[in-house]
């Protein structure tokens, strides 16, 4: 999957809006003004960071050459993936759609209702 590709995906998810806040390298993507995903652009190969699980990062650090500790974040509770075709397309879109759906389980009651009218 490219970066393109799974940028678009990004987007598609409900209430998601992106920016370059960090500068055109780092393409943000945010629900209800929560991160929950950064997508590398400039870089060779492409590289995401999203949220996951703490038991969850461990595992998919263990098992995957191309997936490391989030760079730049929080090591027990974001991943960067190298797009380099290691991890399946499919898997990819799972971690994306889980990385959204852990940010906002966390949001406040007001901005859930207000995602939930969007």
């Amino acid at each position: 999957m490219n970066s393109e590709t799974l940028a678009h995906h990004l987007i598609s998810l409900k209430g998601a809006e992106s920016s370059y806040p960090f500068g055109p390298e780092a393409l943000v993507f945010k629900v209800m003004g929560k991160m929950f995903a950064l997508v590398t652009e400039a870089e060779e190969p492409p590289r995401v960071t999203l949220k996951c699980s703490p038991p969850d990062c461990e595992v998919l650090v263990s098992q995957f050459d191309s997936i490391v500790p989030g760079y730049h974040m929080n090591k027990n509770h974001w991943i960067t993936v190298s797009l380099t075709g290691e991890v399946p397309e499919a898997m990819l879109i799972d971690l994306a759609n889980r990385s959204y759906e852990l940010v906002v389980s966390k949001l406040c009651r007001a901005s859930k209702d207000e995602l939930d009218q969007r």
